[in-house]
């Protein structure tokens, strides 16, 4: 007589993945409202002032590095000219 074997019907990680991929999606964009709902937007006196300290910073280090790079290019000139004059 042949013996029968019951085997447990095994599903694989890769489609228990997929199974659970709505309900992984529920619950991120869930968690998502969340935190929006926790993040503070600053008011417009406030976007406009931080705005203005950056262009300003922006300006004052574009002047620094072009004073920067003129001094080393006009040293590395110098130290060039000097070289090659003999």
């Amino acid at each position: 007589m042949a013996k029968t074997v019951a085997i447990a019907e095994q599903t694989s990680p890769g489609i228990q993945q997929l199974k659970n991929q709505p309900e992984r999606l529920r619950e991120f964009l869930k968690e998502v409202r969340s935190e929006m709902r926790k993040v503070w937007w600053p008011g417009w006196p406030e976007v406009q002032s931080t705005t203005v300290v950056v262009v300003i910073t922006v300006f004052i280090f574009a002047g620094y590095f072009w004073l920067v790079d003129n001094i080393i290019g006009r040293a590395i000139e110098a130290l060039l000219h000097a070289l090659t004059a003999s």
